[in-house]
């Protein structure tokens, strides 16, 4: 059965003392819930990984990189391996988000060498994909996020899908206070399924969990969530505030 997860991407904000006081309301708040079937991950950036990882042992809390190199070690100023993250207590990476796409002209030929480098580490992934708004009108989107799969994931063994988490993204909705509709997001997720069930199996497709990030608030999780084919959120400017993310998770 697959997991329904809300995952907080804190982006490029909070230094160490404003992440260790986000993670200790969110824990303090998440403390009587019981959470069943939810797993509730945030991602600081990387100068707070290893306090947020240190804060979250043994509470409901998981914690992720927002990024990582595809290479072990070597002349990559300012970059970050796998195995850095694993040593400070890090097994699950964001990978693919819009953001790296476009400004760090990140292609799926990269992504899916980070791919592979993340799995060769036993780390889970949080793989990102999505159309942009012009891909959107010209009815494009269906190719589009085919392609990003197929380039990204495509090449890995059926065995590899344990530990993967898909994020879908509608570019055209994330921090322009549009988001798609919760139809419009039910009818991506499950042609999601559809495309890896044809590659793979249906079972793979059942299994994985499929997340929606697009300007997810409280207001509209819970229609968004309700989705059968919607999974949770990776969540943007509503994970920086603990009553929002918090209430994001009970939305289930």
């Amino acid at each position: 059965m697959r997991k329904q997860i809300v995952a907080g991407n804190w982006k490029m904000n909070n230094d160490l003392k404003a992440s260790k006081f986000l993670v200790k309301q969110i824990i303090k708040k998440l403390k009587n819930n019981s959470l069943k079937n939810t797993r509730v991950i945030v991602a600081p950036t990387f100068v707070s990984l290893e306090k947020v990882a240190k804060k979250v042992k043994k509470t409901k809390v998981e914690v992720a990189a927002q990024n990582m190199h595809q290479v072990k070690k070597g002349a990559f100023t300012g970059e970050i391996s796998a195995e850095m993250l694993k040593s400070v207590g890090v097994n699950i990476v964001i990978l693919g988000h819009s953001e790296r796409r476009e400004y760090f002209c990140e292609t799926d030929a990269i992504l899916a060498q980070k791919v592979d480098a993340a799995l060769k580490n036993n780390m889970e992934i949080i793989f990102c994909f999505g159309e942009v708004l012009e891909d959107r009108k010209s009815e494009n989107q269906f190719n589009i996020v085919e392609s990003q799969l197929k380039n990204g994931l495509f090449h890995l063994e059926a065995s590899a899908w344990e530990n993967i988490i898909l994020a879908y993204e509608p570019v055209w909705a994330i921090g322009t206070g549009e988001t798609a509709s919760p139809e419009q997001a039910q009818e991506m997720h499950a042609f999601i399924r559809k495309i890896i069930s044809n590659k793979y199996n249906r079972e793979i497709a059942e299994n994985v969990s499929i997340l929606y990030g697009g300007s997810v608030k409280p207001a509209n999780a819970k229609e968004i969530f309700s989705k059968e084919d919607v999974d949770g959120g990776l969540i943007g400017a509503a994970a920086l505030d603990a009553d929002n993310f918090v209430a994001l998770v009970k939305s289930f």
